[in-house]
């Protein structure tokens, strides 16, 4: 048996829909990280783009579970003395559910030049209509979610 080692002119790429309505944040965001990597593909290659495009609808309509809409602040930082900038996560999901989302997705792919790579074949919507039908994507329904 041989071991299939993919490259750049070997992966086929795929478009996949993800629908987040009343899905946890971390649910949706580990199965497009998983799909962004190409995790759940045969020819999986770790130094290798071998995943897959993501569509993500309907983020404004995602879910925290317990309390970390109170408690989980989005933290960041300007560089300067006492320029820490403190977010409840509840305020975020109301203004940017999509760019929660996609720092969850982030901070599951790997931190390299491939991740970054990677975080740029994902397309986050915040309601059910997304401008990629052209593109004929596939709903996807396998997986934890």
């Amino acid at each position: 048996m041989r071991t299939i080692m993919a490259n750049k002119a070997t992966v086929e790429k795929k478009w996949y829909i993800i629908d987040a309505a009343d899905k946890p944040l971390g649910r949706v965001a580990s199965e497009a990280a998983t799909l962004l990597r190409g995790k759940h593909k045969t020819t999986f290659t770790p130094n290798v783009d071998c995943g897959d495009n993501v569509i993500i609808i309907n983020s404004d309509k995602l879910v925290l579970t317990g309390k970390k809409e109170t408690q989980k602040y989005f933290k960041r930082y300007s560089g300067y003395t006492s320029g820490l900038h403190l977010t409840q996560y509840k305020t975020m999901m109301e203004k940017n559910s999509d760019v929660a989302l996609l720092r969850a997705i982030k901070g599951m792919l790997p931190k390299n030049s491939l991740g970054r790579k990677m975080a740029t074949h994902v397309h986050i919507y915040k309601g059910a209509e997304h401008d990629n039908a052209a593109q004929k994507p596939e709903v996807w329904n396998g997986g934890k979610i």
